[in-house]
Order: C-alpha cells, then structure tokens, then sequence
C-alpha cells in the first residue's frame, strides 16, 4: 500500500512514515505495563464512579434533528466542566449513548457524522481545553497542558482527562437513562479514550481514530508536529518523567479492552508517528483496522475516505450492541 507523499505533500519537512511501512507497523508491538498499571486504573476508575456527574442543562435549540444542551457536570478533582448533550427530538427513545471526543485543539461545534441518529450523544470537553473549559483544571495546550503535572502518576493531566470522559459518561446516563455506551474519539480523544476505555464497563465498544499517546518507546525517539514533541524535549532533560509515563500509554491499556474496537490508523502522519498509533491498535483483542492514506492532513480522496469511515463507525456500534447483548444473555459459569 503506497501513496505519492512527496506529491502531496511537497512542502513537509522530514517523512512522516518515519521509515515504516503497512507491514513494519502491523508488528509494532504495544508496550508492557508497569507493575501496578492495572491496579492504579482501576482504582482511579472506582473513586470516579463514586461521584455523581450532578449535570445542569442549558437547552440551545435543536441541531440536525436532535435537542442539544450545554451541560455542567461535575469531574476529578473538585471540578465543574462544561459540554454538550444531545438527544434525539421528537421523543425518539435513544438507543445508545455516545461519548464523543475531540483532539488537541478542543471543541467549538458539534460533530454528529459517526452518531447514529437514534442514540443520546454527550460531547466532553477536556479539562483546560477550548472552548468552554479554558483554564479549568489545566493550562491551554500553547502553555503546557500535556506536561502539566507530569512530575506525579496521580497529578499528570492525562489521567485528570481519561477521569473526565468518565464523568461525561456518567452525566450521559443521569440524563438519559442506563444504555450501553459507546466511544468516538480522535487524535487527543483517541488516545485518552484508549487509556479510559478498558476500566468502564458501560462502554460496549469504541472507534479511536489516529489516537494519540501510544508506544512511548518509539514516541520519545520521533520528532512531530504534536503535542508529543513537547513531551519528548521534556524526558530528554527530565528523564525520571519516563517512569511517570509508562502509566498513561495507550498502548499498554489497549491490552486490558475487552470489547470490540475499530482504530483508523494512518501510514503517513507528523503530528501523532503513525508507529504510536499502531502500538495503541495492535494491543487491543477484538479489533477492526482500517488503514488511512494519511493523518492530520488533508489529501486526494479523502473525503471519500471519511465518508466510508463514518459509515464504519455506525455499523461497528450495531455489532458493539450485539456483542453486548450477547455476553448480557449468556449463562454465567461456575
């Protein structure tokens, strides 16, 4: 599988390969959890799920047939975020919920292209990130937010913002009753979503697209246009900041998902090295790939591409159902 990279993108400074094709990318293996990693997540997940989201709507109107709220709910630390929630009009019972991400830039509108039309959505927003909640919780990005509390497992910002799509999700659920969840989340979202994922079950499946935060062995050697440049120049002065990320790699977390996840992961990408990405895929048991020409970029075709993908989303969250709904049904054994 190769594409004309250097007719499309003639004016990029290094190869955003980084010198990996389809098949080195297929064995690039997810990195082994630190002692403890698992009992550290779930005991984050538990002093999370023991709080309340206590959401407060603000009703905006309707968008592409669904009711739309800004929402403040509670999350980690002591915080109050804001959001978006969604459901369908008309008194459409939802059949689903989807808990939908964002990468690094944050969120300023709504995306409904991979929400079913009958399922309530909740649009989080990291704590710190545009543009409803700047300077909660965390600086801007442009200041430092994925290094902020880096110098502590329970203060570095990554766990703060897996903790918060926890809450989203609970707030999803005070609002629109208990259904089985699903994820979407891009770049940023993808990788907090890989890290949160496997510690809730509410989640019965998820989409990651281009996730970030994965295989720090190979992340911390590739220079990028991401956030991961910041935190590679951090490590190569602070190297002790190396035993605070084996903690929060998405690869490693992938490994404890036990339901059914699709990744789109790119072949070409400087701004999350397409080895991280694949890490955080090649870790996950049930998986459903799809190979992206190239990400953070726009490129010939594309739109075609998305089209495809959104459509793949949607009928993976009717397979995540079923899937469910299977394991619900099936007798327990001794």
């Amino acid at each position: 599988m190769t594409f004309p990279y250097q007719e499309w993108f003639p004016l990029d400074e290094r190869d955003a390969t980084y010198g990996y094709d389809l098949s080195a990318l297929r064995d690039v293996q997810p990195i082994q959890p630190p002692e403890g990693f698992e009992v550290w997540w779930r005991a984050r997940f538990a002093g999370a799920a023991a709080y309340p989201a206590d959401p407060i709507l603000t009703p905006l109107g309707e968008n592409t047939g669904r009711e739309v709220f800004e929402v403040e709910h509670t999350a980690g630390g002591g915080l109050r975020l804001r959001g978006w929630y969604a459901t369908p009009a008309n008194g459409v019972a939802a059949r689903t919920g989807v808990v939908v991400g964002h990468g690094y830039g944050g969120r300023s509108s709504l995306d409904f292209s991979r929400v079913p039309d009958d399922a309530a959505a909740f649009f989080p927003v990291a704590r710190g990130l545009e543009t409803l909640n700047v300077a909660t919780g965390a600086p801007l990005p442009a200041n430092g937010h994925v290094l902020h509390g880096i110098d502590s497992i329970d203060d570095y910002v990554l766990g703060w913002c897996a903790a918060d799509l926890w809450h989203a999700a609970s707030a999803l659920i005070e609002l629109a009753g208990v259904l089985p969840l699903y994820y979407v989340g891009e770049s940023f979202g993808g990788g907090i979503g890989a890290l949160a994922l496997p510690w809730d079950d509410r989640f019965v499946g998820a989409t990651l697209v281009v996730p970030s935060f994965g295989q720090y062995d190979l992340r911390l050697r590739m220079p990028c246009l991401g956030s991961g440049e910041r935190v590679r120049l951090h490590v190569a002065e602070h190297p002790e900041a190396r035993e605070v990320l084996r903690f929060f790699d998405a690869s490693s977390a992938a490994g404890f998902a036990r339901v059914p996840v699709r990744a789109e992961c790119a072949l070409y990408d400087g701004v999350v090295p397409p080895p991280g990405q694949f890490g955080v895929a090649n870790g996950f048991a049930d998986l459903d790939l799809e190979v992206l020409p190239a990400g953070h970029a726009e490129y010939p075709g594309q739109d075609e591409v998305l089209h495809g993908c959104r459509a793949a989303t949607k009928a993976h969250i009717d397979r995540a159902l079923v899937t469910a709904a299977g394991r619900a049904r099936a007798p327990r054994t001794r």
